[in-house]
């Protein structure tokens, strides 16, 4: 069974950044509508500056990819989204302790989350981010416990993700700028959610294409 290594986690990068790219004005637009609007500019923005790093000084390993990533998005993205990506992938270089089986991108998973929850302080059902991380997890978490492989592991938490995302359209917020709205948030998807869900199937495709 292929574990996924640095050169899938390089991959995963290149992709998504190309695919937050391509969504960035869709994510401007959701976040138009219940935050301030720059969601999709930092995230693309932010991914971009990802890639240039590691084109300029190529990581040896999972772990040093991630906490490139962490360092680039805390230091290069402004609102929300680059402390609590940039925070996630901080943990979750601490869990990427070698090449990832099935196993390994479950724990990357939760420990991405548990920095998430622990800068922003969320939680299921106030219409974050959190709320396609938590179901992305225990999606995977089935997969990996069922055998399968850290592909299949993670295009299970790709489509829990995207699952949960389309799941915080009839939420009302109570957590981060969208909160502001009360009410009037309802019948929006999270940009947050959203930007996971591209995050994880990124990952998913790149970890496809080494299987």
């Amino acid at each position: 069974m292929t574990k996924l290594d640095v050169e899938w986690a390089k991959d995963w990068m290149r992709r998504a950044s190309a695919s937050l790219t391509e969504h960035r004005m869709e994510l401007i637009d959701l976040d138009r509508a219940i935050g301030d609007g720059d969601h999709g500019e930092n995230m693309a923005r932010g991914f971009g500056f990802v890639v240039q790093r590691l084109d300029e000084n190529p990581p040896e390993d999972v772990a040093g990819v991630f906490k490139l990533v962490a360092q680039t998005l805390m230091s290069k993205v402004g609102g929300a989204a680059g402390p609590l990506y940039g925070t996630a992938f901080i943990r979750a270089t601490k869990a990427a302790t070698d090449d990832l089986d099935a196993a390994g991108v479950v724990a990357v998973c939760e420990a991405a989350l548990d920095g998430i929850v622990a800068r922003g302080k969320a939680s299921t059902g106030e219409k974050t981010m959190v709320d396609a991380w938590t179901p992305a997890i225990a999606a995977a978490r089935a997969a990996a416990e069922a055998g399968r492989s850290p592909a299949e592991a993670l295009r299970a938490a790709a489509d829990g993700a995207a699952k949960g995302a389309a799941e915080t359209i009839p939420m009302q917020a109570t957590k981060g700028r969208a909160s502001y709205l009360g009410e009037r948030s309802i019948g929006h998807q999270d940009p947050g959610a959203t930007s996971t869900a591209y995050l994880l199937a990124t990952a998913a495709d790149a970890a496809e294409a080494v299987s």
